[in-house]
């Protein structure tokens, strides 16, 4: 499998599209590639889109954006394939990745700044882009604290894809294409990135409590259930022959 059973929407149906053709290509050419090294370059060119923002159109920049959403895909690709997969690997990709998450954020949140007017909606921005920043890192962090401490990721628990990182980006993305003819669109991005990674942490919040609070609720019950048909068990040990009889008798009927 070319994917990975966690891709989000977007990652499924449209980036694998052209990411795993790039990935089967480099490996048709039997280029003996470090999948490690693909994501330090993917990660450049994340960077390079988020800068992009302070110095180009938005959507050039969003363009850039969406394009580095699918080259992220091809490091694992190739290290599927290649049987290169690593726990190294993994957390590698994962920790460089945020760095791209905050270059593109803060190059988003600073091109929606040159086009504020007065003081009060500077603040504003600031305040929408800590919010997306920090919902976009928390995404992240839920994620990868959900696999360490509780063993699954949320969306193998019935978990809402409601702001993975490829729907940010491709969120981003379209949010950049728009300001090209409304600018205020960069305002409305970060608006939306901010309430939707805030919702996302919190409905998956709420799906993995649930589960492992029912969970713990059944072990207990199973626990105290088996306890006491040990407790039946024993009785009936003493009791010999007549054991059917004195435990009904001790226990009652209904037990």
């Amino acid at each position: 499998m070319i994917g990975k059973p966690t891709d989000g929407p977007i990652s499924r149906y449209i980036n694998r599209k052209l990411s795993a053709p790039i990935s089967r290509f480099i490996v048709s050419r039997r280029w003996d590639v470090d999948p490690n090294i693909v994501t330090i370059m993917t990660t450049v060119f994340g960077i390079i889109a988020g800068a992009l923002y302070v110095v180009a159109y938005p959507w050039i920049a969003g363009i850039m954006v969406q394009l580095a959403s699918v080259l992220d895909g091809v490091d694992g690709e190739i290290a599927r394939i290649t049987n290169k997969q690593s726990k190294f690997g993994g957390f590698f990709d994962s920790l460089l990745d945020r760095f791209v998450d905050i270059a593109i954020l803060i190059g988003l949140s600073v091109s929606a700044l040159v086009i504020s007017e007065g003081p009060n909606e500077v603040k504003v921005i600031f305040f929408l882009s800590m919010i997306a920043l920090s919902g976009s890192l928390l995404v992240s962090f839920m994620n990868a604290r959900s696999e360490a401490s509780l063993g699954t990721h949320p969306s193998k628990v019935g978990g809402v894809p409601l702001a993975t990182r490829d729907i940010r980006l491709f969120i981003v993305f379209i949010g950049s294409i728009i300001s090209a003819f409304y600018v205020e669109a960069l305002i409305w991005t970060l608006i939306v990135v901010g309430v939707m990674t805030y919702t996302h942490v919190l409905l998956n919040l709420g799906i993995l409590s649930k589960r492992f609070w029912i969970r713990k609720e059944n072990r207990a019950l199973i626990h105290k259930e088996s306890a006491r048909n040990i407790g039946v068990a024993e009785l009936e040990e003493v009791c010999g022959g007549s054991s059917g009889r004195a435990t009904k008798e001790i226990l009652g009927d209904d037990r």
